[in-house]
């Protein structure tokens, strides 16, 4: 399914795509409504609508994923209210295993995540799997976010990867597409990135439930 004799650099999302995006789902869709119905004295379906709108406004913007920004927006203390269910911050099951292959096949790993860099350090914090990763990257460092062109022109001249020789691996079909509208030669989607969820159906990408399905035997 890969042919990791063609790959040198290895660049993986974090949320979705080695922690369990159940996390983040629970905290946007769920805590951050009843926080917000509490303090503006509303219902739950009409926070819940007001929430869905104003992320509608900024989907893929690097606003999006700015805890600052969400802080001031909706007036609510975002990380002390993430740290209040950190204990849901978990790998996913297959992550360890893979990021010991890469590391052993002396692949360069880089972390390239749309979060918030206070949001990385805490799940850093949890999870400790930055003793795999020769990089760790925010993409708040640049001012750009995945879905943008941008951020790949200064990922590249930063790091110095070479689009024919990388891997890039994410949950996010429309930040899949952005690399590859750059040139990022190998791709990989992963298609059960919150583990009380469905599996997503997808066509684009070389898609995968489980990363031993793409490890060698």
């Amino acid at each position: 399914m890969l042919n990791w004799s063609e790959i040198d650099t290895v660049l993986l999302d974090m949320d979705g795509t080695l922690l369990d995006l159940h996390y983040d789902n629970y905290f946007w869709l769920h805590v951050v409504p009843e926080e917000y119905a509490k303090k503006n004295q509303l219902s739950i379906e009409q926070a819940r609508l007001i929430i869905e709108q104003k992320y509608q406004d900024v989907m893929g913007q690097l606003s999006w994923y700015c805890l600052d920004y969400w802080q001031k927006e909706l007036d609510l203390p975002i990380m002390a209210l993430k740290r209040e269910i950190q204990h849901l911050i978990s790998l996913r099951e297959d992550t360890i295993p893979f990021l010991q292959f890469l590391k052993q096949s002396g692949k360069h790993i880089v972390l390239l995540t749309n979060a918030h860099p206070d949001s990385l350090s805490l799940k850093i914090e949890r999870t400790q799997f930055d003793v795999y990763m020769d990089r760790l990257i925010s993409t708040h460092e640049y001012g750009f976010s995945k879905e943008q062109q941008a951020l790949w022109h200064a990922v590249q001249k930063d790091v110095g990867f070479n689009r024919r020789r990388t891997l890039f691996v994410d949950d996010s079909l429309s930040v899949l597409k952005s690399a590859k509208q750059y040139g990022i030669a190998h791709l990989l989607a992963i298609a059960n990135p919150d583990s009380k969820k469905p599996h997503n159906q997808i066509s684009d990408f070389l898609a995968i439930t489980d990363y031993r399905q793409v490890m060698p035997t």
